[in-house]
């Protein structure tokens, strides 16, 4: 899986690549995340601005990285989602368990 990492002042922006987000990707898509906080890192932004198709599979990749994170006192903020993947959030109700925000800047509002 294509990704692109960025920090800025204490957080990590990853910006997911691909135009699909599923199965065949979300294990190592997990690792590289995992890796991140292993290292220390907890506050994160996931950019979705590329990606077009999410799967149930990456969806559970997610979970697993929230669930992952918040035991360390971290904050998981994914932006940037199309309609599409949006009403999938809304649909599985995943939306009251994830920070959902339109762009990067009002992300970072949330670390302040």
């Amino acid at each position: 899986m294509n990704v692109t990492r960025q920090n800025i002042d204490d957080l990590v922006l990853l910006t997911i690549v691909d135009k699909d987000a599923n199965l065949s990707k979300s294990e190592n898509f997990k690792e590289i995340v995992f890796k991140e906080i292993e290292s220390g890192t907890r506050k994160l932004i996931i950019s979705f601005e590329h990606v077009e198709y999410l799967d149930s599979s990456f969806l559970g990749a997610l979970v697993s990285i929230l669930k992952s994170l918040v035991p360390k006192k971290g904050k998981l903020i994914l932006i940037e989602l199309n309609n599409d993947i949006t009403n999938l959030f809304e649909l599985t109700r995943l939306d009251k368990i994830f920070d959902l925000r339109n762009s990067l800047e009002t992300a970072l509002e949330e670390f302040k």
